[in-house]
């Protein structure tokens, strides 16, 4: 039953996709939940905005910096993991929050060894010592503007430890 539902809402989000960097003077005008309907790779993150709420803030409040995380990369996670997820709302919104930083922080910004602190609370680790990682995840399109904030794509779910 949740995969259908999961399912529905992925087919939903993806009537509205379009490829993730094209045209950029468009997308400096769109939030950062505009900019990620758009893109049509973050259906799987913008389900889970949705399901806790979170949608509004990605759309409306701001400035934020995202570490966005590709549906590829919620593919990557073991079997039933967004399922679980989605069925206990309080860890979603923790690992969603795990994703988002207060403020803009472009790539330039980010200093190997350092780390940010998360709205969640808890810090990811930086690395540029080979490209730009956030704790193990490889950012792998930096620095795309939304009117909210900004975007870097990542790879891989960056799952909460506390």
């Amino acid at each position: 039953m949740i995969r259908s539902v999961i399912v529905a809402m992925l087919l939903i989000f993806s009537v509205v996709s379009q490829p993730a960097i094209a045209s950029n003077c468009d997308k400096h005008s769109m939030s950062i939940a505009g900019q990620a309907a758009s893109a049509g790779i973050f259906n799987t993150l913008l389900a889970a905005a949705k399901a806790t709420n979170l949608t509004d803030t990605l759309y409306n409040d701001g400035p934020f910096t995202i570490f966005a995380p590709t549906d590829e990369a919620f593919s990557k996670l073991p079997v039933g993991t967004v399922e679980s997820l989605l069925k206990n709302p309080t860890e979603l919104t923790k690992v969603l929050k795990y994703h988002l930083v207060k403020g803009n922080i472009f790539s330039g910004d980010l200093n190997n060894g350092s780390s940010v602190l998360t709205v969640l609370g808890s810090p990811v680790s930086i690395d540029t010592s080979n490209g730009v990682l956030v704790n193990n995840a490889k950012v792998v399109t930096a620095d795309l503007e939304a009117t909210n904030g900004v975007i870097h794509v990542i790879d891989k779910v960056l799952l909460p430890t506390t």
